[in-house]
């Protein structure tokens, strides 16, 4: 059952404690983590954003592994998915901590895992039909 839960349900719920548990949630996002010189003499630095970016992408790619599965299981992931999507954009309307270009991000990765996710079934289940036998 594990396994039919989308990591960004993981996100999710890891943007909405720290939001809850932090009350300048727009200060903490620009907040930087890590800094450093690079060879060319650049200053490269990343914040709280970019690490929930870097876990967004990190979870669509996952999510589209588990795509390529067929069988009900897929049924429920594509399902799961698509309420985690819904609760994504409720949250980006309505909550005030949650209209921000990370947040708008991560709701459209997890768009993007529900595209990927019923385009990748439809494309395995037409192959698996006409791989069967024909009479």
């Amino acid at each position: 059952m594990l396994l039919h839960l989308p990591l960004f349900l993981l996100l999710l719920t890891a943007y909405n404690i720290s939001m809850m548990l932090f009350g300048d949630f727009n200060a903490v996002l620009s907040s930087q983590v890590v800094s450093t010189h690079l060879i060319s003499g650049a200053q490269w630095s990343l914040n709280t954003s970019d690490i929930f970016i870097i876990f967004g992408l990190l979870a669509l790619y996952f999510e589209v592994i588990k795509a390529t599965r067929i069988g009900l299981g897929s049924v429920l992931d594509h399902t799961f998915s698509t309420l985690v999507f819904v609760v994504f954009l409720v949250e980006f309307l309505v909550v005030e901590g949650c209209g921000t270009s990370t947040f708008f991000t991560l709701t459209l990765m997890s768009l993007f895992d529900i595209i990927s996710g019923f385009t990748i079934s439809i494309t395995a289940a037409r192959r698996d039909l006409a791989i069967g036998p024909h009479q």
